[in-house]
Order: C-alpha cells, then structure tokens, then sequence
C-alpha cells in the first residue's frame, strides 16, 4: 500500500513540475509576445509548375538594341566597392524576408505560396499549435484551411481521452435481455404456469393478448417483474449522457475539415516551417491579395497563449489582361431601305372550303402567333410595315385548276379576316393615342391617322410539289424502295397525271393521311421600310459585337471564351488570349505578323522566355523598354522577363 502511494506522489509531483514548467513557457511567450511569422519562400517561381525555365549554360548573350547596334549582356552584378560587373555566384537563400512579391496570373488561376515559421520556443510536447491563416482579397475576407502542430503529449493525452470514452461507450448495455432475471422469470413459470413452461422450446407465436386470456396475467407484467429496474434506468442514463460524457474524457477532439497540416512534433529542437500554397481564381480588378496569420496554443482544452496578429504578406498579381486593346471595333455594313419578313402559318379549312374557321384543329393557335406578329411589326420603332402579301398553298389531291382556284379563294380569305383584324387593332391604337373621332366612331381626319391602313395582297400557289419532295425525302417512315418509286412518278410533268398515279401506289394513304394536310400552308410576307430613310441603301459601320463580347471576355478572365471568339480576327487581342492559355505557339504566330509595337515586343519577349529563347527574349524586351519606358518596371511583373532581368541585370538603373 505504501509502494502504491509513493508511486502516486511521484505522479503527482511530476505532473505539477510539467504544469509549472509549461506555466512558465507560456508566460515567457506572453512577455515576448512572440509569434509565429509568415515568410516568402526562396525557390517561390519553382510552385509554377508551367513558368519554370530552361537552364541555359551559356551566361553571356549577344543581343542587338533597338538602334540595331550590337550589345553583350553578361549575368553580372556590379561590385560595390570597384564598380566593375563581376561574374555572379548564386546563393539559394532559406527565406526572403520581403514583405511582399509580385505573382503572375496564368490560365485565369494563381498560386500564393507562402511559409508558416514557428520558432522553437513554442513548441512544447503538451501543447498544440493552432494557425489560422486568412486572406484579404478585394472587398472580403476569407479564412483559409487551418494548420495545427500537435505536440507527442499532446497527442497521447487525445488518444487516452477517446480510449476512455470508448470503454464508456461500451459499458452501455445495447441487449435488453440482460436486464431480466431469466432464472426467476423462469422458476416462476414452471411453478405457476406448468403449461406455458412447456412451451419453452416450442417455436410457435403466442401473443400476448392468448397468454393473458389463458393465465390471467400479461407477459409484459411477468416480465417487468423479474427486470432489474436499477440497471435499465442507470442505462439510460448512460445513453442521455453520451455527449456530457464526451466532453468528459474527450478536453481535445481531432478536427476534421478546412485542415490543411496536422502534424505531430516528436522533438524540440529547431524552427518547424511549413511551406503553403493557395491557389485562387482571379477576378475583375483584382490587384492584390494580403496574406495574415493568427492563432493561439492550447493543452488540452486550457488556452495557453493567444499570439499577435502577424504583419501581412502581400501578393501583387499581374494579369496579361493588362495588355487588353479596348478600342471599339466596328464592321462595314449595307442596309437596305425596304426589309421582308416572312412567317408561315398552318391553317385547316374544310374539304373545298376556303372560310377561316378558328374552332379547326390548331387554327386559333396559329391565328393569335400571326396577330403577335402583326403587333410586334406595327411597334417596331425602326420600320414601318407598307403592305402583307398572303399566299395559300393547296395539296394535290384534285385536278390542278381547281386547287388553283380553291387556294386562291382561300388566299382571299385569310387577307380579308387579318385586313379586318388590323383595322379594328390600329383604329383602336389610333384612340389610345388621341386620334379625333366623329359622333358615328370614324376618324375625323384620315389622311392624318397615326397608323395607315395596311394594304393586303393575295396569292395562290395550287399545289405545293416542292414542300412535298422536300417532306418525302425526310420522312422515315416510308422505305427506300417507295421514296424511290415517288421520284420516278415526280418526272412525270402533268400534275394531274402524276397524283393519279401516285394513288395506285401503296403509299398514298400515308401521303394523303399524313403528309398532305402539311401542304396546305398560308404564308405572310410582310414588306416593310426603314423610317426616315430615302436612299435605296445606304453604306454604314455597326460596332463588332463579337469582338467585343471577346474583349470583354479577356477583362472577365474568361481566356477560354475569349479566344474561341477573338481567334478569327488573328489581331493583339487574339495573341493575349492565346498567351493567358499558354498557347505559346498560336501567340507567337499572331504576334509575329504585327507592327513591333511596344506591346507586341513586350509579348513576345514573354513567349521567347517562356520557350528558353533568352537571346531574343532579352532583345525583344529591351526593344519594348527603349520604345515605351513603363515596361521597364512592367518586367518585375511577369516572372518570366523578372528572371531576365535578376540573370542580366538589365535595369540596372530602375
């Protein structure tokens, strides 16, 4: 007893110095304030897997300048001390210790690489490290995925709280058998009730409404009985406390989500840094983006120490969709004072009938799309509707002559029942607009009404052949063979011969049923003119709505869209897009064809980059420069010329 009460003591006191020693960490953190920091990793151009360069053995180029004079360019740095350029030996550095980095948008994306430096002093074995990056972009703040550094303690403190919620869970009793005492439940049937006790190994159903009319009492009651009550309600309590239980044994859950690092820390020794990259979608008018880190240690579920908010690391993001041309694009285009527009519309009459019935079939339909139509033209604010010429068209069933004069009869018909209908709809705009009327409803002035009265013309076509070789051929429900027997009958020039012969052919009930009804149509040709316009035609330019919807598309970084509509225009702006989609060589092709303006020297220099050509990369921008000054600090933009520039030291003055 003694031995186990000193193994207790040892514990015990080893337990408080632990707590004292950790106590005393955190307050040096506290006094320090120290923090975590956010720092730019050396090697940052490397994370784009597609800006990486081709490494050149040769050091020294031999470019020409845009005078065309011949200039050595040496990757050099000037000495301090002589002033002389000497041959630069490169040091990879650990860490950059700028506050901010200039970042490339490529393919509408960019990664934001970033290290996480956690000195040693807080790391402690019983402690857990929380991070909480976020981000500043534009108007809004989004927090990123958390980072934990979870101490060896730490973590095997977790592992015994769940072990122990674990036994909790399985000290509830899920069968509820065991509560009943089944050797007195037992004894007491064979004593009462003989004839149930026999029953004990019989399969058979009993319920419990037989048991009770044969025994007088229920199973339920019987078993109720013999049920240790105490261990049914400490069970559920159990299962009530399931969650209060948890929060017991469990001070430090594991996080599941939004996490972006959980690692344990085994040792003590040392800085732990964490490379971070976030990648984003760019966006209209973004310009920068601000990186921030906050957080907090904790033991278990006690707060050791909150850590002050560190400095920002900020991300300048350039955009090739800087290079934009915005200027409006227009295309050359004829316009013609008189315009017509046609409509078709599927009116049933009666067998020989030429009367516009609108109870047929699915005439009212297409009567209220024509007078749709009709309203729409007579508002149109560009033209002005002169007259509509109505043609019926008839299906060759009976002689020629007859469906000539059966369509035009009916031609006649549609243009009287719409003339009237015009009339009623425009005397009736003419009231809305204040026209005068005399006592009897007429106009006072006609020759002054707002809307003329529209001019109808009738045409008849007797039998519409062309519309039904053209149904014939589509059809799949006549076979190969008749479709071929109607064309032989098609070569006969007499119409009436023809469709009499065609009736000895088993397909013309077929034709008759279900094609020629889609023969007898009423087309509208609606005549109309431009306003205001004298001219037979007139030579105008219109903006390129393509185009610019292409334009725009690049502003939107949508490169995709935009190149699928600039590609045929082959132009700066068709370049930018294939180059945001590093469709390097389609750039190329463009740019190359063009004036060697600023920006196309600037963009092609890019792609020469990008493709290991340094020597004419390095020329091209240096051209640029020389024509336009601002791309000198334009390079330190694009990390494809800023490599350049660092290899070079092409802007030594800048």
């Amino acid at each position: 007893m003694k031995a186990l009460s000193l193994v207790v003591a040892v514990c015990l006191v080893l337990g408080l110095a632990a707590s004292c020693a950790s106590t005393r960490k955190a307050e040096q953190l506290q006094a320090q304030q120290l923090s975590a920091s956010l720092a730019l990793p050396a090697d940052y151009g490397t994370s784009f897997r597609e800006l990486d360069m081709p490494r050149l053995e040769q050091d020294t180029l031999t470019v020409h300048d845009f005078q065309g004079r011949e200039v050595i360019i040496m990757n050099a740095v000037r000495d301090e001390a002589s002033g002389e350029m000497v041959a630069n030996e490169t040091l990879q550095a650990a860490r950059v210790t700028a506050r901010f980095r200039n970042v490339a948008e490529r393919h509408g994306r960019v990664d934001l690489a970033f290290q996480v430096i956690v000195p040693a002093a807080m790391q402690d074995s019983r402690w857990q490290v929380r991070f909480h990056p976020r981000m500043e972009i534009l108007d809004e703040t989004v927090d990123l995925d958390d980072i934990l550094i979870t101490g060896k303690d730490y973590r095997k403190a977790q592992l015994r709280g769940y072990q122990q919620y674990e036994r909790f869970l399985r000290s509830i009793i899920t069968d509820s058998t065991r509560f009943i005492d089944r050797h007195q439940l037992e004894v007491f049937i064979q004593r009462n009730i003989p004839a149930l006790y026999a029953f004990r190994r019989d399969t058979s159903v009993v319920t419990d409404g037989e048991f009770a009319s044969v025994y007088g009492v229920t199973e339920r009651n019987a078993i109720d009985y013999y049920t240790y009550g105490l261990l049914v309600r400490r069970n559920e309590r159990k299962i009530r406390d399931k969650d209060k239980m948890f929060r017991k044994y469990v001070k430090a859950p594991f996080q599941n989500g939004h996490l972006r690092l959980d690692t344990l820390i085994v040792n003590e020794a040392g800085e732990f840094v964490y490379n971070y990259v976030q990648t984003i979608a760019t966006r209209p008018r973004l310009r920068k983006v601000d990186i921030r880190l906050a957080g907090e240690i904790c033991e278990q579920d006690k707060l050791v120490y909150t850590m002050p908010e560190s400095d920002p690391l900020t991300f300048y993001i350039s955009s090739l969709s800087a290079f934009v041309d915005g200027r409006e694009r227009y295309l050359d285009q004829v316009v013609s004072r008189r315009v017509d527009v046609q409509d078709e519309a599927f009116l049933l009459f009666e067998v020989g009938d030429d009367a516009v019935q609108e109870e047929l079939g699915d005439n009212l339909e297409e009567i209220r799309r024509i007078r749709h139509t009709l309203a729409s033209l007579l508002a149109d604010e560009v033209f002005d509707l002169d007259s509509i010429v109505v043609t019926a068209n008839a299906s060759p069933e009976g002689t020629w002559k007859a469906n000539g004069e059966l369509s035009q009869r009916r031609s006649r018909s549609v243009g009287r029942y719409f003339e009237t209908y015009m009339k009623h709809y425009t005397d009736s705009l003419d009231r809305t607009q204040g026209v005068r009327l005399t006592l009897d409803g007429t106009l006072a002035d006609p020759e002054n009404r707002m809307h003329p009265e529209i001019r109808f013309s009738s045409y008849a076509v007797p039998e519409n052949w062309a519309l039904l070789d053209r149904l014939v051929a589509e059809d799949t429900y006549l076979t190969d063979e008749q479709k071929a027997r109607y064309k032989v009958l098609r070569e006969e020039p007499d119409p009436d011969l023809r469709e009499h012969a065609m009736r000895a052919d088993d397909y013309y009930p077929y034709l008759s049923k279900e094609l020629y009804p889609r023969l007898r149509t009423v087309v509208f040709d609606f005549r109309l003119h431009r306003r205001n316009m004298l001219q037979d035609t007139i030579h105008t330019t219109v903006l390129d709505s393509a185009y610019m919807a292409g334009v725009q598309a690049i502003r939107d970084r949508d490169y995709q869209q935009a190149w699928t509509l600039l590609r045929p225009y082959s132009d700066f702006n068709a370049a930018i897009a294939a180059c945001c989609l590093d469709y390097n060589a389609s750039a190329q092709a463009i740019l190359t064809q063009l004036d060697r303006t600023a920006e196309v020297n600037y963009m092609l220099a890019l792609l020469y980059a990008r493709q290991g050509d340094e020597r004419s990369a390095v020329e091209c921008y240096l051209h640029a420069c020389a024509q336009n000054g601002s791309f000198v600090h334009r390079g330190n933009l694009d990390p494809e010329i800023s490599a350049m520039i660092r290899k070079y030291d092409l802007n030594p003055e800048s």
